[in-house]
């Protein structure tokens, strides 16, 4: 072989190892560079991703109007007897519970969140026992004018903040310095004729030392886009019997997408403004009630309200059947549909109806 011939592959091959030194170079200068080694970096961004949606959504996050701010809860006795309608301030909360009570009647608890301290409300009665499980899982304060006697018990027990008007109850017509008060705006008489404000109660609250302020979720699933059922059930009436003496009766009204409400063959008005009371969503819950034997003969109801039951959502015309679960006393009611999904809930305000089992719903 000549010797020029030699040279020409010596140079040859050391260009080709310089090549494959680069190149190893190089690669090893990207790992370093991006930490990513053949098909790692998609499984690096799949993680990241992935817990970017396991991040939990809080209502707060979602721009909901019902439910928004970090004023505390308060949870207020209304009466909802035929000679204490029209209620005052029903319309401003943002949940209204109605459970049965003695005497084949019900009861009202608004729960009102953020708004105007010189709202009145009223009138205000006793509480019972049950309603303090749903005053706990907004964890809400608890304000009534009396109570019974397992109320009493449990409102030790749960070790709730509690105002009971009785304490501040004048008897007498509204002062400046009135936090409870009687009045007969519309002809209603003692028992039903007594009222508080919203500044009143956050008064009392401040000077026991109450929290004021509540970071706890919603207990219902709210979204900001329109809820539309996909239902075949239409609910532009809906019928619900609590007893033979006392039935609700909800209107739908396709203009303003809400429902007006009926007690007793009567239409609901605020006894303050005149308007009608009105939903954007109705939740009911089918639960197991009977009357207490506690020695006293008043027909005390309670509730076997713990566990799951079943129940409906309505909302825009429509009717579907849900699950309500709950674990505990304290612990919060989850509204599922049947494939085990929490439901999503409407922005606005909802009447949460808790009737009693048998209960036969009428929608039409």
């Amino acid at each position: 072989m000549k010797k020029k011939e030699v040279i020409g592959i010596i140079i040859a091959v050391v260009v080709i190892i310089a090549v494959l030194v680069g190149m190893v170079i190089y690669k090893k200068k990207s790992v370093e560079t991006s930490g990513k080694v053949d098909g790692s970096d998609q499984s690096q961004t799949q993680e990241i991703e992935e817990g970017e949606e396991e991040e939990p959504k809080t209502t707060a996050s979602k721009n909901i109007k019902i439910y928004s701010g970090n004023d505390r809860p308060i949870a207020l006795m209304v009466d909802n007897n035929v000679n204490a309608q029209p209620q005052s301030g029903i319309n401003s909360a943002f949940v209204v519970y109605e459970i049965i009570v003695e005497g084949n009647e019900t009861r009202l608890m608004p729960v009102f969140k953020g708004v105007d301290d010189d709202l009145k409300v009223g009138p205000v009665r006793s509480v019972r026992h049950y309603y303090i499980d749903y005053m706990n899982e907004n964890d809400a304060i608890c304000a009534h004018l009396g109570q019974s006697p397992q109320a009493e018990s449990d409102i030790k027990i749960f070790k709730m903040d509690d105002i009971n008007g009785q304490t501040y109850d004048t008897g007498k017509a509204r002062t400046s310095t009135s936090l409870f008060w009687r009045e007969s705006p519309h002809g209603n008489k003692a028992p039903h004729n007594a009222y508080t404000s919203i500044g009143s109660l956050k008064k009392i609250a401040k000077d026991r030392g109450y929290k004021l302020t509540s970071t706890a979720d919603s207990v219902l699933n709210y979204v900001e886009n329109e809820v539309n059922l996909q239902s075949n059930t239409d609910a532009n009436t809906v019928t619900i019997p609590y007893a033979s003496s006392h039935k609700v009766k909800y209107v739908y009204d396709e203009t303003t997408k809400r429902y007006t409400r009926y007690s007793k063959g009567k239409l609901q008005k605020d006894g303050e403004t005149g308007e009608d009371i009105t939903a954007k969503n109705i939740i009911i819950s089918l639960v197991y009630n009977y009357s207490l034997d506690d020695g006293e003969g008043k027909g005390r109801q309670t509730l076997n309200n713990v566990g799951t039951a079943n129940g409906y959502y309505i909302t825009n015309g429509k009717a579907s059947p849900i699950l309500c679960e709950k674990n505990s006393r304290t612990g919060q009611t989850i509204y599922k549909n049947h494939n085990g999904d929490e439901i999503e809930v409407n922005d606005g305000n909802t009447f949460i109806n808790i009737v009693p089992i048998n209960a036969e719903i009428e929608f039409e």
